[in-house]
């Protein structure tokens, strides 16, 4: 039995204005259910560290081309800054907040509406982009290694996209489980690829880069400081997508427990691998040559004449196939949040008998499928860098208004140093949209003109049919009536 669609406005406030909500069938949260108590923190912490690991094997390299080993350093410093001082901010308000939603969720309770599904798209606009751009690498690595006289094609792309798909459609369990155990092989290559590195390490390769006539250029910073602005892109790639752990939030064990110490975890990984494969590979195996490298650690071993470079090869096609998976699993989350709550087309957030959302997983596929065929790897990354840096500023605002104007909603964990934390977060990730100016600015116009497109769905269609009960716009019903009481 279905309940009347009777339309119901939106509380009347700055953050709520112009926006309808509906009441739908009693049934519409049943067909849109996860599974939930399925992961604990160690599987967070390797979802964590799977969406990222196959930027160390690759990408980050190109910023020594654009600041040298010294503003690369610096760079990455400064982004791994970025992204703990997030972590600690998105773990609180995952706690309090514990929705498949993440960053939309906190930003929709924070922000209203508007400044929700901005966030959600932004973060949509990442993880449907950064797989397209992983596949293609995926495909190059496939035929470097010959494996079965396979050469880089469409076919390899679509082979990627069908596979790992069909895994996460068997449900959550499953999927992080295998996610876990292609990341482990990853790390254990990076370790492997360190063995070789760390003996064949000279002083003098890390700063083999001729300094230019920009303004500050040295030996250490061969491109100036202008150089380590433009470097944020590419330390971006050692860190892009931990923040994905809190859309596993309604499929957690615990959430308020296992999401902080599992995205925590994470980042304490990612940092120690970043800055090992920076100082390492640039020593083995000289930063001009890496900076043009479209394998690195491979190439680095190369020179260094080590017999472990066909093993670490192997092992980068690992590091690419966990980001792959993982970022998949990123989209579909928040895909199916941003659908169930109205704000995308209701259909993608159906989910099957094991709880998979299946269209959630096959339209962002079927769109970055399409997106891999250009090979454009570089600008595609470029592409998702933007959507991610401008998810950051948004969250990080979040975090301060909620901080400020609901001092009393409950916080399992609180963020160590406050609003002063992630206002530090705020500032750089804001520097960082900039910086993907400076590096490709057709990369992000393209990329600002899908956003407009998202947000021109949203002006003209979805603000007026959103989900009455969906849990983000509960929260913010719950939140009114706390509001009033008080």
């Amino acid at each position: 039995m279905t309940a009347e669609p009777a339309v119901r406005p939106a509380r009347t406030g700055t953050h709520h204005a112009g926006v309808e909500a509906e009441a739908v069938e009693a049934g519409y949260l049943q067909k849109r259910q996860l599974r939930t108590g399925t992961a604990g923190w160690v599987l967070l912490a390797g979802l964590g560290v799977a969406a990222v690991i196959s930027g160390d094997y690759a990408g980050w390299n190109f910023g020594l081309a654009e600041g040298g080993f010294g503003g690369l350093l610096i760079a990455t410093v400064l982004m791994a800054v970025m992204y703990t001082a997030m972590v600690f901010g998105l773990a609180e308000l995952g706690s309090a907040l514990p929705t498949a939603g993440g960053g939309y969720t906190f930003a929709r309770r924070a922000l209203g509406p508007w400044g929700g599904y901005a966030t959600g798209v932004a973060v949509l606009i990442e993880y449907a982009i950064a797989p397209a751009a992983i596949a293609t690498f995926i495909g190059a690595y496939v035929e470097s290694l010959g494996l079965f006289g396979i050469t880089d094609g469409w076919w390899v792309y679509l082979a990627a996209y069908a596979l790992f798909i069909g895994v996460h459609l068997l449900g959550v369990g499953e999927a992080l489980k295998v996610m876990l155990v292609i990341a482990a092989i990853a790390v254990a290559g990076l370790v492997l690829y360190l063995v070789g590195a760390i003996p064949a390490f000279d002083g003098g390769n890390l700063l083999d880069i001729a300094p230019t006539d920009a303004a500050g250029a040295s030996e250490f910073l061969p491109f100036g400081w202008m150089g380590v602005w433009a470097a944020f892109p590419f330390a971006i790639w050692f860190f892009l997508a931990v923040e994905c752990v809190p859309l596993a939030s309604e499929e957690a064990r615990d959430p308020a427990r296992a999401l902080p110490r599992g995205i925590v975890a994470a980042m304490g990984v990612l940092v120690v691998l970043a800055v090992l494969m920076l100082v390492f590979t640039a020593g083995a195996g000289g930063s001009q040559a890496m900076s043009a490298s479209g394998n690195p650690p491979v190439e680095a071993l190369d020179v260094a004449g080590s017999s472990l470079a066909q093993v670490v090869n192997y092992a980068g096609l690992f590091g690419l196939v966990a980001s792959f998976f993982s970022i998949i699993y990123a989209y579909s989350r928040q895909t199916f949040a941003l659908s169930r709550a109205g704000y995308l087309p209701r259909a993608l957030s159906v989910t099957n008998g094991r709880k998979a959302p299946v269209l959630a997983l096959l339209v962002p596929g079927a769109i970055g499928f399409v997106l891999s065929l250009t090979g454009q790897g570089a600008m595609l990354l470029n592409m998702a860098v933007f959507g991610a840096t401008v998810s950051y500023v948004l969250m990080m605002v979040s975090h301060i208004v909620l901080r400020r104007r609901e001092p009393d909603l409950p916080r399992p964990y609180r963020t160590p140093g406050g609003t002063a934390t992630t206002g530090v977060a705020l500032v750089l990730a804001a520097a960082a949209v900039v910086a993907t100016f400076l590096v490709d600015v057709e990369a992000a116009l393209w990329t600002l003109a899908a956003y407009a497109v998202f947000l021109a769905y949203f002006a003209l269609y979805s603000r007026h049919h959103l989900v009455a009960s969906a849990p983000e716009e509960e929260f913010e019903l719950l939140a009114a009536a706390d509001e009033e009481v008080r």
